[in-house]
């Protein structure tokens, strides 16, 4: 068994897969949630010869969402991971849903920052969520104001109900 860490260099990675195909199957397991800004679409592109089977767990979003009792049919998911939103999404509506996946340098201290500035008001209730289903979940549930002096929470949920 061959273990090959799954970093920022793709095509490193790609060139690993593709030695490894020559002999056996290969196995590419990542976190997150499967075809949701994910190494998915990479994976696609790069082995069109090789049939890919996608075996998901539990949704991100969904987990989050059931931490906090709400239900996120009427929500809007966005991604601040590794990209930004357009404006217009980020504008304030009475009874707006939102979910987003942060990373470091769009985490919720800083998203929360940019909603308050777009017209959300502080009080607006927001969640970041992080390691869900481990040992160690955190979950800080409170308001945008809040959010803004949170420290942390790179790589997590963000849940805003306006």
């Amino acid at each position: 068994q061959i273990t090959y860490p799954v970093t920022g260099k793709l095509s490193l990675l790609a060139e690993q897969i593709e030695r490894e195909l020559n002999d056996h199957d290969v196995v590419v397991m990542v976190s997150g949630d499967t075809g949701y800004y994910s190494l998915l679409p990479y994976l696609k592109k790069k082995f069109t010869a090789n049939p890919i089977e996608v075996v998901p767990g539990i949704s991100s979003m969904t987990f989050a969402f059931a931490r906090l009792n709400e239900v996120w049919h009427d929500a809007d998911l966005m991604s601040f991971h590794g990209r930004q939103p357009a404006p217009e999404k980020l504008v304030y509506e009475a009874g707006k849903k939102m979910g987003f996946l942060t990373d470091p340098e769009y985490n919720p201290a800083h998203i929360a920052r940019i909603l308050i500035d777009a017209g959300w008001p502080k009080e607006t209730r927001a969640a970041a969520l992080e390691r869900l289903s481990y040992d160690d979940e955190k979950i800080v549930d409170s308001t945008l104001e809040v959010l803004t002096e949170l420290e942390g929470f790179g790589h997590s949920v963000m849940v805003v109900l306006g």
